[in-house]
C-alpha cells in the first residue's frame, strides 16, 4: 500500500475520534438537504432597548413570553431582575444569539483567546482540549456559520446565597464543517457544500449583584 495511502487512512480515523470528541464538548449534527436560511436583517450584536411595564399585580410579560407564569423558571427570573433592575430576558436571549456565533465559530477556528472572557475555566479547558488535539494531530476545521434555526429557554435558576443566576438554552444553529489536514488542506471529513444541524444545550451564569453585566457560558451538552 502507498504511504500517501497508508497516511490519509490514520487521519481518517483521527478525524472520527475528534468528532466524537466534539460530540461531547459541543453538540451533535445532523447533515440536511435544505437551502440555507436567510440571515436575520439585523446584526445579533446590535443592542434591543425595550422599555417594560408591568402593572402592579400583574405578570411581566418580558418574563412570561419566555417560560410558563408562576413556573419554577419565571420566579428564578423573577428574583434576577429584582436584584438586577436593569435585567431583561428578552434582550439576555438576543444577547444569547450573537455569543452563540461568536463562541461556536471561535472555537471552530481554535481562536480561543477572543472569547476567553466569556467562558468558564472549565468551559475553557474543554475547548483548548479539543483544540490542542487538532494541533498535534495535525488537523484544522473550516467552518461557516450559516444561521440559528431554534433558540429556547429551557431552565432558569437563582442562587439566594451567591445571588448567581443560571439561564439554559438550547440552541439548533446550522453550519457546514469539514476537517482538513492543516497542511495539505485535504479533506479528511465532511462537505463544505453540505449544511449540517448544530444541537446544543448551553448554561450562561452571572452574580446578578455584579456591576459587570457579562454572562460566562458554564456548562455545555446536547
Amino acid at each position: 500500500m502507498e504511504p500517501a495511502v497508508i497516511q490519509l487512512l490514520i487521519l481518517a480515523g483521527i478525524a472520527v475520534f475528534l468528532i466524537l470528541r466534539l460530540r461531547a464538548v459541543l453538540g451533535s449534527r445532523d447533515g440536511f438537504e435544505q437551502n440555507p436560511l436567510p440571515r436575520a436583517g439585523t446584526s445579533p450584536d446590535a443592542p434591543v432597548k425595550r422599555r417594560f411595564e408591568v402593572i402592579e399585580g400583574g405578570p411581566d410579560t418580558d418574563i412570561t413570553d419566555h417560560v410558563p407564569e408562576g413556573s419554577d423558571m419565571a420566579k428564578a427570573l423573577a428574583r434576577m431582575k429584582a436584584i438586577d433592575p436593569d435585567f431583561s430576558v428578552g434582550e439576555f436571549l438576543q444577547g444569547a444569539r450573537g455569543a452563540y456565533e461568536m463562541i461556536l465559530m471561535a472555537f471552530e477556528s481554535s481562536d480561543l483567546d477572543s472569547i476567553l472572557p466569556f467562558l468558564s475555566r472549565d468551559v475553557f479547558n474543554s475547548f483548548d482540549e479539543v483544540v490542542q488535539l487538532r494541533e498535534r494531530e495535525g488537523l484544522r476545521v473550516d467552518a461557516t456559520f450559516v444561521g440559528l434555526r431554534e433558540l429556547d429557554l429551557i431552565e432558569a435558576q437563582f442562587d439566594e446565597d451567591t445571588k448567581e443566576g443560571e439561564i439554559t438554552i438550547k440552541f439548533l444553529g446550522e453550519l457546514t464543517s469539514v476537517v482538513r489536514n492543516a497542511e495539505t488542506g485535504e479533506v479528511i471529513e465532511g462537505d463544505p457544500n453540505e449544511i449540517k444541524r448544530q444541537k446544543d444545550v448551553w448554561t450562561f451564569a452571572r452574580d446578578m449583584s455584579s456591576d459587570s453585566p457579562n454572562w460566562k457560558l458554564v456548562a455545555t451538552g446536547e
